[in-house]
Parts: C-alpha cells; sequence; structure tokens
C-alpha cells in the first residue's frame, strides 16, 4: 500500500465511575434508622403525648412505639429511593459510555477503511474513499479538521497531470505514486479524475455563501464546516475553485496552480501563506479578505492576476514576485504594511482607487507595461513593524517608496492621492521623499 495516513486521535472518554463497597453505606442507613425510632420514641414519651388516663400508660407507650418505627420505616423508604436512584443514573452513565465508545469504534472503522480506500490503486475505489471521508465528517464535526488534514494529505502526493492543460502552462515533472503501468496508457485520467473530486470537496465544505453582513442573522449552511485550517504546502492543483470559501489558516507555499484558479469573495481569518507559489493560469482574488497577514514573496503569476477590491488587514508581502500577465489592484485597501519591493511587472499594473494605510514600498520593483495609480490614497502611517526573520524594521524616514513617475499630492478633498509626475527625471528610485498623512 503506498500511503496510508494515520487514524485520527480523540481523547477516549472518561470512565464510569466505580461503585463503592456496599458496607459504607449499609451501617450508616442502619444506624440513621436506629436513630429516627429512638429520638421519635423519646420525644413522644417525654412530652410528645398527652397525659396518659390512669391505667392506659402501657397503651400510650405501644402507640409511641409504632409512630417510631413509622418513622424510622419512611427514613429507610428514603434511603432505598436514593440508593435506587443512584443505581439508575450508574446505568444511564455506562450505557452512554458504551454508547460513545461504540460510537467511536466504529467512526474508527470507517475512517480506517476509507483510508486504506485512498491508497488503492484504483481510481474508482479511491474515489469511494474520498466519499466515505466525506460523509463521515459530514456526520461528526468533532473529526472534520482531521479528515480536511487527509485529504490535504493526498492532494500534497506528488502528480503529474496526464497531459498540459496549455501551451503555457508546463505539468511538473514528478510521477505520481499511483500513476502505474496500468494507468500510463490511452486514458491515464484516472488520478486527475481522484483529485478534482478532493478538490471540489473541500470546496463545497469550505464555502460560506453568506454576506459579511448576514452571519449574524442567519444560520450557517448545514454543508458548511466552520473554522477549516488547510495545509496544501507544495501541491499541485487544477482549476482550483475556492469561491467565497472561508479559512481559518491556508497554507499554500511552494504550491502549484494549474489551469484557471479563483479564490473570489474568499476570508482567510487566519495567516494565508502563498510563498513560491505558482500559478500557471488566470488567477483571481477578486473581493478577497486577508484578516490577517498575506504572504506572496517569489510567487510566480503567469497569466493574468485579478486582486481588485481585495482588503488586506494584516501586511500584504508581495516581495520578488513576478507577474507576468496584466496585474489588478484596483480598489484594494492595504490597511497594514504594503510590500512590493523588488517585484516584477511584465503587464499592466493597475492600483486605481487603491487605498495604502500604512506605508507602501514599490523600490526596485520593475514595471515593464503601463502602471496607474489613478485615485489611490494614501491615509497614514503610524511606524514601524517588524516582518518575518529576513526582514528589518522600516525607520519613519525610509515610509513610503512609489514607482518612478509616481509621487503624492493632497488632492482638493484634502486627501493624500498618488499622481503622475510631470517629470520622473532625477526620481529613478521612485522615492516619493514626503511624509503621507
Amino acid at each position: 500500500m503506498p500511503w496510508l495516513p494515520r487514524r485520527p486521535t480523540a481523547l477516549p472518554p472518561d470512565p464510569p465511575p466505580t461503585p463503592r463497597a456496599a458496607a459504607w453505606w449499609i451501617l450508616p442507613a442502619v444506624l440513621l434508622v436506629a436513630g429516627t425510632v429512638a429520638a421519635t420514641m423519646w420525644w413522644l414519651l417525654t412530652g410528645g403525648l398527652p397525659a396518659a388516663p390512669p391505667g392506659q400508660a402501657g397503651s400510650v407507650r405501644g402507640e409511641a412505639l409504632r409512630t417510631a418505627l413509622a418513622a424510622g420505616a419512611g427514613v429507610g423508604a428514603a434511603i432505598t429511593l436514593a440508593l435506587a436512584f443512584r443505581r439508575q443514573r450508574h446505568q444511564e452513565i455506562t450505557t452512554a459510555h458504551t454508547t460513545h465508545d461504540a460510537t467511536e469504534r466504529r467512526v474508527t472503522e470507517l475512517y480506517t477503511k476509507a483510508a486504506e480506500q485512498l491508497g488503492h490503486d484504483k481510481p474508482a475505489v479511491r474515489l469511494a474513499g474520498l466519499y466515505a471521508l466525506e460523509r463521515l465528517a459530514q456526520d461528526n464535526p468533532g473529526h472534520r479538521q482531521t479528515i480536511v488534514n487527509v485529504i490535504c494529505a493526498y492532494l500534497r502526493m506528488p502528480y503529474t497531470p496526464p497531459r498540459s492543460p496549455g501551451p503555457r502552462q508546463p505539468a511538473p515533472s514528478t510521477p505520481g505514486p499511483w500513476q502505474t503501468a496500468s494507468e500510463s496508457g490511452p486514458a491515464p485520467e484516472g488520478e486527475q479524475q481522484v483529485r478534482l473530486t478532493a478538490q471540489s470537496i473541500l470546496a463545497e465544505h469550505l464555502r460560506d455563501e453568506r454576506r459579511s453582513g448576514q452571519r449574524a442573522d442567519l444560520p450557517a449552511p448545514s454543508r458548511h464546516w466552520p473554522g477549516m485550517r488547510i495545509n496544501l504546502t507544495s501541491a499541485t492543483l487544477l482549476d482550483l475553485d475556492l469561491i467565497e470559501t472561508h479559512l481559518a489558516e491556508a497554507q499554500f507555499s511552494e504550491a502549484t496552480f494549474i489551469g484557471e484558479t479563483s479564490f473570489d469573495r474568499a476570508v482567510f481569518t487566519g495567516p494565508a501563506t502563498f510563498d513560491g507559489a505558482a500559478f500557471t493560469g488566470d488567477t483571481s482574488f477578486y473581493g478577497a479578505t486577508f484578516t490577517e497577514d498575506a504572504w506572496f514573496s517569489r510567487a510566480a503569476f503567469t497569466e493574468d492576476a485579478d486582486f481588485d477590491g481585495a482588503t488586506f488587514t494584516g501586511q500584504a508581502i508581495f516581495h520578488a514576485v513576478t507577474f507576468t500577465g496584466d496585474t489588478q489592484f484596483s480598489e484594494a485597501a492595504f490597511a497594514d504594511h504594503a510590500m512590493f519591493n523588488t517585484a516584477t511587472f511584465h503587464g499592466n499594473a493597475r492600483f486605481d482607487e487603491a487605498v495604502f494605510t500604512e506605508f507602501a514600498r514599490f523600490d526596485e520593483a520593475a514595471f515593464t507595461g503601463d502602471t496607474s495609480f489613478d485615485g489611490a490614497a494614501v491615509t497614514g502611517f503610524t511606524g514601524s513593524r517588524m516582518n518575518k526573520a529576513e526582514w528589518t524594521p522600516i525607520a519613519h524616514h525610509q515610509d513610503h517608496v512609489w514607482p518612478p513617475g509616481w509621487r503624492t499630492v493632497t488632492g482638493p478633498d484634502g486627501r493624500t492621492v498618488l499622481a503622475r509626475q510631470e517629470s520622473a527625471a532625477g526620481e529613478g528610485n521612485g522615492q516619493d521623499g514626503a511624509q503621507a498623512s
């Protein structure tokens, strides 16, 4: 078997409480009943009953004894009822734990069987394993993250597509573990269908089509798995469609995206890492929201890249990125540092109406096509910040570094906006030189 993920780990339930020895409650119960009888007799004979007529003292004592015994019997009945309740409660706890153990064993058996199917050499069996894992995760929320991890691990396995999707989209050269001689014939597309199915399962359950203003009022879709983290480092992904998905954390470092890739209106509530990723087709992050840092260092976009309307709440790191096609950042909002230093733009680069709140750096960036920052606004600068280990703090006097030919000016409405310089002579480094307010 070429690959088998490990079994899910879950904390075992607490064992049912062990009943104590009978001696601990029998003796106190006997003493309590005897004490009740004695106390009742004493109270009745010392003033609890009216004085007996002459010659009837014996009958009064007999009546007192019967009353005391009845009180003792009542106490004994109460003790018996309490013990019966305790016994019933213990049985219920034991039954609940037995049911839980049986359910966990069943889940483990189903998981193990599905994982074994993923390691099968026939694509149809691997497809059945994926659907079994999906159903298992849908019915058992506590195992969803583990199953998402398994699907991601499957997609991280080395893979060569059966044919190149296009003349400008080279396929990886590493052979896949299931591309055996039997699958290398006229139609070696079985593994491709398995991977597309794995991607669609992730997309379906990570997608939340509710708008941001609706999430407080509308319940989440029943098929949505909230709070999932995905790790697709070095994975080969085909025509990935993660439109309107919600990701608690996303790891795509060194991943290869073949064909069209879409993260339109996706929400990244945790760090999003695309360092060194290769996007070989048109790529869209239109309207995406990055709540924490977004890392695209050394990524390569072979075709067009669309980040129109994207919101970067954390740092947006595009250090040394290569944009071969046209690049769109129009109306994007950069609430933290926007780092495009040493990036290369071979096509047209549009940053129209973008908003830069912290400092933006385009030092040593190369622009081959037309560059536009029309209407882009600069709202402020609050100081330096330490980035990843390879970065150093940026001082106040090194705030904004714009592309050659662009500078900040104060518009009629008092905003600081970018405008084309009349002449870029002497300003080849793109340094604005003026502190944006």
